[in-house]
């Protein structure tokens, strides 16, 4: 298998993001590029760490993540407030290159990225209640189910030790 390469998303290669095969994921799972990106700005506007990847494998475009500093929600866990955290949103792999390890691979190496530009933080992400695949994927990747709910995502977190 080719490598997996990161590339920042931007106004630029947001065509790119865009061409991600997810018509089987609902829109109220897990947000679409333009989202992101809209996301992405706010960041960039208000000086939050962080960044969206768009990940390609050759010249094809195969996922998107973004791993961003967490600005505090009323519906947090209590193991998320008052301590800095980087929030999961929007993470989705093309449907033609799931169930290959890739996203895995995406998400660890999006992480690391993080870690190394902006330093360690705990993770905290939500999964839609209905998606109990996803939150195995995120279990087997050392996230715990919180029983928090935010809406119908339920937190899951990765605590730094």
């Amino acid at each position: 298998m080719e490598k997996i390469r990161l590339e920042q998303l931007t106004h630029e290669n947001l065509q790119e993001a865009l061409k991600i095969k997810r018509d089987d994921i609902p829109e109220e799972w897990v947000d679409d590029a333009e989202t992101l990106m809209e996301f992405t700005d706010y960041g960039a506007q208000n000086n939050l760490i962080g960044h969206t990847f768009i990940a390609f494998i050759g010249e094809t475009c195969v996922g998107i993540i973004m791993i961003g500093e967490a600005l505090e929600w009323d519906t947090d866990p209590e193991e998320m407030k008052g301590k800095p955290f980087y929030r999961i949103m929007g993470f989705t792999v093309d449907k033609d290159h799931r169930n290959h390890g890739i996203g895995g691979e995406i998400m660890e190496k999006a992480i690391e990225e993080v870690y190394r530009e902006f330093g360690e933080r705990s993770l905290a992400l939500g999964v839609h209640k209905e998606n109990a695949r996803v939150g195995r994927f995120y279990e087997r990747h050392g996230f715990k189910k919180t029983g928090v709910f935010e809406g119908n995502d339920e937190y899951y977190l990765r605590l730094l030790e």
